[in-house]
């Protein structure tokens, strides 16, 4: 095995720091000699390249998310901040080659996080640990790190140690057998236990028997650093960075609860909406819409009145304000759906059985509640509407009678008639329960649950003004019966949640293909209770 050092050799402890190693000059080259990873269990493991021609430096790192590596933060000398790296910086993963495009480096040890200008296509995050391997418990590392005869080896390669001593950030490492040695270009490798999950990454060894080390040293000891405690620091800066994600509110009882959905397709636990922007008096009903990286949430308290807050970009929250106080109050609201067209968020309530609207423009100032039907005409008695934005157009369907009705509002801030869908889309097999829309480009997707949410269907209303058919879910979610659903355009794909009356929150996406992906069951770490109601949207 193989650990990391550039030819500057800083001594920290006796032990040399597994930083990347100065790459030997091949013929007309500064680079590594890339071979093809190991494509079996260590597939998450990837080799790196940090520098230009003249400065080229390896190391391993792990991948810890579809797009996103863990490896030594020595790897990048010192100095190195959060954000755009100051020197190239490549990764190959699986097949193929990535760029790494931003930096998180961790204060407190050996670590930094890397950011891939794309998802890995070929290669499986690797599993963190809970905790701690035990002392004198079996691990293996792995590293592209030169061999006992091998400068820059082609594959990963794998030994067997034991991590005997530890403290709160670092694992002492000794080799359990012949051949053991974490050697230069190791560093950011992964230390696994034997369940095959992520304990620890490379950092400092003696690298005793490591090609180019002096053969009078023969300690083969290493210092691993503690990665079993950072999930929660790897989600919140996952969360924090710039890109698409998909931000959910789940709600139970009468608490709300905020999670998100990143890139990768894995999910941050859910924290207590009410604890971040003040306690409404618990919560009967809630919307939320993306503009640009911030989330708005709105929020219907028990006792009927509207109120709003945002969460930004960088995870702060502002206060709930009640939207009442400046746009009008609602008697008896039950519902509210919410959408972003540019910087202006449009909000529709069901109130009374009656339909709502108001607009919250880029500065914050509201317009007052007006009610649809005065522009439309009357329907009946509204249950429930959702919204969308497609084409720079509000649309809106509402649910009377347990038929559907669609209208448009123009950017003139004119509405269209209301158009049967059920005359465009062909009838459901009976009355519809909920609705949700999506839009996505010039396109509107509606979702709908009938028949006291035992069936689910799909339709999209095309920017020509066609619909497509009406598209039976059970395929794609299963034989369910729906609570709540919830639809979005995240990064031009559909995305669609839903709440089970067996107590499941389920997500699937449609991507552009027109294809779905499997559905998955959300892991509501955070929220207590069975999840009533679920929205999502998302955010840049």
């Amino acid at each position: 095995m193989f650990n990391s050092r550039p030819r500057l050799a800083w001594m920290t402890a006796g032990l040399t720091l597994a930083v990347g190693f100065s790459l030997p000059l091949a013929v007309g080259s500064a680079h590594a000699a890339v071979g093809t990873p190991d494509a079996g269990a260590h597939a998450y493991t990837a080799q790196l390249t940090i520098g230009d021609e003249t400065t080229a430096r390896g190391c391993s790192a792990t991948l810890i998310a579809a797009d996103w590596l863990l490896t030594a933060k020595s790897c990048f000398g010192t100095g190195v901040t959060a954000g755009v790296s100051k020197q190239p910086v490549k990764a190959v993963v699986g097949s193929q080659t990535y760029s790494v495009t931003e930096l998180a480096p961790r204060a407190d040890r050996d670590l930094i996080l890397l950011r891939l200008d794309r998802l890995v296509a070929d290669a499986a995050p690797v599993k963190l640990a809970p905790a701690a391997p035990a002392a004198d418990a079996a691990v293996t590392a792995a590293g592209y790190g030169r061999t006992k005869t091998t400068w820059v080896p082609g594959k990963v390669h794998t030994a067997s140690f034991k991590a005997s001593a530890g403290t709160a950030t670092t694992l002492t490492l000794d080799a359990a057998g012949p051949g053991g040695t974490i050697c230069q270009g190791d560093a950011g490798g992964p230390v696994l236990n034997t369940n095959g999950e992520l304990v620890a990454l490379n950092s400092r060894s003696w690298q005793g028997g490591c090609l180019g080390t002096d053969p009078a040293e023969t300690r083969t000891g290493a210092v691993a650093v503690r990665t079993d405690d950072l999930r929660d620091w790897i989600l919140r800066t996952r969360a924090l960075a710039t890109g698409w994600k998909t931000e959910t509110l789940v709600q139970a009882g009468d608490t709300l609860h905020q999670g998100i959905r990143l890139a990768g397709g894995d999910w941050t636990g859910f924290t207590d909406v009410q604890t971040k922007a003040g306690d409404i008096g618990g919560i009967r009903n809630a919307a939320t819409a993306g503009i640009n990286g911030d989330t708005h949430v709105f929020a219907i308290s028990k006792d009927a009145r509207l109120f709003h807050t945002v969460r930004k970009a960088d995870g702060t929250w502002g206060t709930f304000g009640d939207v009442g106080a400046v746009a009008g109050r609602l008697s008896n609201l039950t519902q509210v759906s919410a959408v972003s067209i540019g910087n202006d968020l449009h909000v529709v309530a069901v109130a009374d059985g009656r339909i709502f609207h108001t607009v919250r423009n880029t500065t914050g100032h509201w317009t007052g509640f007006g009610d649809i039907a005065g522009a439309v005409g009357p329907i009946g008695k509204v249950t429930a509407a959702a919204t969308a934005s497609a084409g720079g157009r509000l649309q809106v369907t509402a649910i009377s009678g347990g038929k559907a009705f669609h209208t448009i509002r123009n950017t003139t801030g004119h509405w269209t008639n209301w158009g049967d869908v059920a005359a465009a889309v062909g009838s459901p097999t009976g009355p519809i329960t909920s609705v949700s829309m999506a839009g996505a480009g010039n396109d509107a997707h509606i979702v709908i649950a009938t028949d006291n949410g035992t069936r689910q269907y799909h339709a999209i209303r095309n920017g020509n003004g066609t619909w497509s058919p009406l598209g039976d879910l059970k395929d794609v979610l299963g034989v369910v019966t729906a609570k709540s659903l919830s639809a979005a355009a995240v990064d031009g794909e559909l995305q669609l949640a839903v709440t089970t009356a067996d107590n499941k929150a389920l997500h699937t996406v449609r991507r552009t293909d027109r294809t779905w992906a499997a559905t998955t069951r959300l892991d509501l770490q955070g929220v207590p209770g069975t999840p009533d109601a679920i929205a999502i949207t998302g955010t840049l």
